[in-house]
């Protein structure tokens, strides 16, 4: 399916723990019209290595800086950890809503919905790849995170901008 104009190109790859939540994300995100690719595993493998699919996500994402990519594991750490070997990745760790103590005063006003997180890894950090942790992260959950994700600008901010460049 084609993608609207204002609307990045993603790349969706997981190992066997994140299979059965990529092809629900990867089915939810062609019904919204966005041009995916899926990066594999193509089939459900207990043996699989998530590397075989990560680092070439990676690399195609570093590859087109205005596409994104959504990897997904156990735990979304080992996932995150591999992508950031590929130089130009920003891959964030998304487990699931969290409610802080204070709140955390955002760009555009205050959150009280857990999600500023993957908010902020777009808005101060330009994360260019959301992993995701299958293990503690429901489906509903994980859609509302891929939609903050895809849909939140980079602020652009000179102190972001400075900050990133030093990376």
């Amino acid at each position: 399916m084609r993608s609207k104009p204002h609307m990045p190109k993603v790349y969706l790859a997981a190992d066997h723990a994140g299979f059965a939540l990529k092809t629900a994300l990867i089915k939810h995100l062609d019904t919204l019209g966005y041009a995916i690719e899926d990066m594999g595993a193509l089939s459900l493998n207990p043996d699989d290595d998530y590397p075989d699919f990560i680092t070439p996500l990676a690399e195609r994402v570093a590859a087109e800086p205005e596409a994104r990519g959504i990897i997904i594991g156990g735990s979304g750490q080992g996932e995150a950890m591999c992508a950031n070997r590929v130089p130009g990745i920003r891959a964030a760790v998304f487990y699931g809503p969290m409610r802080v103590t204070e709140m955390l005063e955002v760009e555009g006003g205050r959150s009280e919905d857990g999600y500023d997180l993957v908010r902020l890894a777009r808005r101060h950090n330009n994360a260019n790849i959301l992993s995701i942790g299958a293990r503690f992260v429901p489906g509903d959950e994980a859609v509302e995170a891929v939609r903050l994700f895809l849909n939140t600008p980079f602020s652009d901010a000179l102190r972001h901008t400075r900050r990133i460049a030093k990376f």
